[in-house]
């Protein structure tokens, strides 16, 4: 079987401003959601990965990440909401 990854094309989409704030949010909690299932799964910290014993280094605050693991992070949010506005979609921020 050949796979080949087919993403949306994103490369002229725009986003404003305020919409690229919401990255480093997103980024956040695309980590908070993935350490809490891998946790719910029995996995714990580890200073290095070993799926045997089910350890795995990225198990830590978001804010205790590399730049290198938060770029991942981020680069998945910032993709998502590109997506999102390829698609036809808006996103806006309710009046308080």
């Amino acid at each position: 079987m050949m796979y080949k990854p087919n993403p949306f094309d994103t490369t002229k989409i725009e986003l404003s401003e305020d919409i690229k704030q919401l990255t480093e949010l997103l980024a956040q909690n695309t980590h908070e959601v993935w350490a809490a299932k891998r946790m719910s799964e029995g996995w714990t910290y580890g200073s290095v990965r070993d799926d045997r014993k089910m350890q795995h280094p990225g198990l830590i605050p978001y804010d205790n990440l590399s730049e290198v693991e938060k770029e991942y992070d981020r680069n998945t949010a910032m993709e998502t909401l590109k997506v999102i506005k390829a698609m036809g979609y808006q996103i806006t921020k309710a009046e308080e």
